[in-house]
């Protein structure tokens, strides 16, 4: 393929983050964001990376996610790298809700933006802004192959013993109640990674990958494909979150219609924001809530504590799963950054075979790398995530094959 540039966009309800990347070798060219979409004091930070120049910003009016991109493609031209350059082969975009239908990078017709629409209840809040993302991006360049690549599509190999929740069948079929997952491009990307740090193939090994960041999520991959994660219909389940609760006995929404008198919206909003660690502390930053145990703050201490046991408690059922495991991967905002984390995490785990250097694990680096000593029956690694190359390289995987 002639043209080896790769857009990726990854379009919110109010902002659209980018990366342009040549798949030649990987490079980034650019990046950046655009915020407060439909404000009057919308801003675009933009970094020609390619030429090592400075960020550039701009802060005025747009009113739609048209006018975001029209702009975002001014400043790539600026620098050379304009959305009409011969250069660009397609263009990758992040959506969140693929449902059951698509397992796999997609490129997008007219029949793939009616299934996405079609998904929008069970991902109210992404799948719109992927779809006007879509739709802008097309009528900028209707010529250029546009891929849709999902959050949920690496979750799909999940068997049905771990998909399906035990309610009535008929009912969850009717709904599409099953368990998705999501945040699969990271995990995705950061078991093949892992493998690649062990030396060893895909196919050959069982990694329990922990993405740690304001979302959270985890996942047992056995030999490349998903077995079990802990997101579910929404990413509200599983680990103690930024602002999201985790897993709740379900109970506890009845509990707070009936006695609480609380609305659905109401007990949707305490759950997604107002939960997790800042519900427990009032912090959803691990720096903050660090710095806060250090000066001896109880409640901040307790909120750590809660957050630790939830990921013992994943760590040790995704081994039970997987039956045997050759390595537990660290990564994300918090995974990649916080060693207390890590630390606290693998501590009293040293009979499943995992132990955390202390010196290995206060290294910070971007590098993928072990924590573990080299005697350790399973290797712990801090794998920094990727999603926008994972996101390219399966896009100019899909246009290489068309």
């Amino acid at each position: 393929m002639s043209s080896s540039r790769v857009l990726v966009l990854n379009s919110g309800s109010s902002s659209v983050k980018y990366q342009l990347l040549d798949m030649r070798d990987s490079s980034r060219l650019a990046m950046g964001l655009v915020e407060r979409i439909g404000e009057e004091s919308s801003r675009l930070k933009h970094t020609p990376l390619a030429s090592g120049g400075a960020s550039r910003e701009w802060t005025g009016p747009m009113a739609d996610h048209e006018a975001a991109l029209k702009a975002v493609s001014a400043e790539l031209a600026k620098d050379g790298l304009g959305l009409d350059s011969p250069e660009l082969a397609a263009i990758g975009h992040r959506v969140v809700h693929g449902g059951r239908h698509f397992t796999e990078p997609t490129v997008i017709d007219d029949a793939v933006l009616a299934e996405i629409e079609r998904l929008i209840p069970v991902a109210p809040l992404h799948n719109p802004a992927n779809l006007t993302g879509i739709r802008t991006a097309r009528s900028l360049r209707p010529d250029l192959p546009q891929v849709a690549v999902f959050d949920t599509a690496f979750h799909t190999t999940m068997p049905e013993s771990a998909a399906r929740y035990a309610i009535d069948v008929e009912t969850a079929d009717r709904h599409r109640i099953r368990r998705y997952g999501f945040h699969g491009t990271s995990h995705a990307y950061v078991s093949r990674a892992t493998a690649k740090l062990l030396g060893r193939a895909p196919e050959d090994v069982n990694v329990i990958v922990l993405h740690l960041g304001n979302g959270a999520s985890a996942s047992a991959v056995r030999g490349g494909r998903c077995v079990d994660t802990s997101m579910g219909l929404t990413p509200l389940e599983g680990l103690v979150m930024g602002t999201r609760s985790g897993d709740v006995d379900p109970a506890v929404i009845f509990h707070l219609m009936r006695v609480g008198e609380m609305s659905t919206d109401e007990i949707d909003t305490l759950l997604n924001k107002k939960s997790g660690l800042i519900g427990l502390c009032g912090d959803n930053d691990m720096r903050e809530i660090r710095r806060r145990i250090d000066e001896g703050d109880q409640r901040a201490a307790l909120a750590f504590d809660i957050y630790i046991h939830r990921l013992k408690k994943y760590i040790g059922a995704y081994y039970a799963v997987l039956g045997k495991v050759d390595a537990i991967a660290f990564t994300a905002g918090v995974g990649e950054n916080a060693a207390p984390v890590r630390e606290a995490a693998v501590a009293g785990l040293e009979e499943l075979g995992m132990v955390v250097d202390g010196e290995l694990n206060a290294v910070r680096s971007d590098e993928p790398r072990l924590i573990s000593p080299g005697h350790a029956r399973v290797a712990v690694a801090v794998v920094p995530t990727d999603e926008e190359l994972e996101i390219a390289t399966q896009t100019y995987a899909l246009v290489g094959r068309i």
